[in-house]
C-alpha cells in the first residue's frame, strides 16, 4: 500500500504541475452548468432536484474522461519514462492502481467543486439530499469506469490522440448499448435474453437508476466490475509490451 500511495501522490501532483487538471476541472464545471441551466431547464422544471445536472454526465464524461486518461500510459511510453518506472521496486498492478486512483481523485474533485449547485437547490427548495448523494456516488463510479477504459486504450498506443479516439469509441458503445436506437435494431430477430444482455451493458441504464436515488447492488457491482475488468486488461497490455 505504501508504494501505491507514493505513486498516487506522484501522479496526482503531476496533474496539477501542468494545466491538465485545471483545464479539465474548468471545462467540466462550465459545461455541466451550461447543460444544467440552459439545456436541462434547471429553473423551468420547477423541481428541487439535480436531475437536470446529472442527466448530462454520461455525455460529458464520454469526451472529457478519455482526454484525461489518454496521457496515463501513452505519455510514459512516448517519453521513455516507462522504462525507468518499471525498473523501480514496484509491480505493474501497483503502478496501474496508483495512476488510476490519482486520475479518479481528480474526477472526484471536479464533482465536489459542483457543490454550489447543491447549495442552490437547497436554497430554492427542499430536495431529497439522499437522492443527490446517491447520484453523486453513481456519477463518480461511472467516471471510474470511463477512466479504466481510457487507461486501457492509453496502454495500447503511445500516441495520445489515437488513445483518445479509441477510448471515445469504446465508451460510446457502452453508453448507447441500452438506448432505444440500439435496442430497436435488435427487436424482431433477437431473443429477449439477448436484448436484456445488450441493455445491461449500458452505462445509462445503471446510472439513471442511481441518479434517481436507487442504490442497488447490481448497479454498484456493474460499475466496479467494468472498472476492474478494464484495469486488468490494461495491466495485461502493459505486461505484454514490457516483455516485447
Amino acid at each position: 500500500m505504501a508504494h501505491i500511495f507514493i505513486l498516487f501522490k506522484r501522479e496526482f501532483a503531476g496533474y496539477f504541475a501542468s494545466p491538465v487538471a485545471y483545464v479539465f476541472i474548468g471545462i467540466f464545471l462550465v459545461l455541466s452548468s451550461v447543460f444544467a441551466f440552459f439545456i436541462g431547464g434547471f429553473y423551468e422544471r420547477g423541481q428541487a432536484d439535480l436531475l437536470a445536472f446529472f442527466n448530462f454526465h454520461p455525455w460529458l464524461y464520454l469526451f472529457l474522461v478519455p482526454a484525461i486518461a489518454m496521457r496515463s500510459w501513452a505519455e510514459e511510453r512516448k517519453s521513455g519514462s516507462i522504462e525507468l518506472l518499471m525498473t523501480l521496486p514496484v509491480s505493474t498492478w501497483q503502478v496501474t492502481l496508483g495512476k488510476f486512483l490519482a486520475a479518479w481523485s481528480v474526477l472526484g474533485l471536479a464533482l465536489i467543486l459542483t457543490f454550489p449547485l447543491w447549495l442552490t437547490v437547497n436554497y430554492l427548495g427542499q430536495p431529497d439530499n439522499g437522492i443527490i448523494v446517491a447520484a453523486y456516488l453513481g456519477s463518480w463510479l461511472m467516471a471510474g469506469a470511463f477512466l479504466a477504459i481510457g487507461m486501457c486504450m492509453s496502454a495500447l498506443s503511445k500516441n495520445q490522440i489515437i488513445a483518445f479516439i479509441l477510448a471515445i469509441v469504446v465508451c460510446f458503445l457502452f453508453v448507447v448499448s441500452g438506448s432505444s436506437i440500439v435496442l430497436d435494431s435488435f427487436k424482431g430477430w433477437a431473443p429477449s435474453l439477448l436484448l436484456d444482455t445488450v441493455a445491461s451493458f449500458s452505462f445509462l441504464t445503471h446510472f439513471e437508476a442511481m441518479a434517481k436515488g436507487v442504490i442497488a447492488l447490481n448497479d454498484l457491482g456493474y460499475f466496479l466490475l467494468v472498472t476492474m475488468a478494464w484495469l486488468y486488461a490494461g495491466l495485461l497490455i502493459i505486461e505484454q509490451k514490457k516483455a516485447d
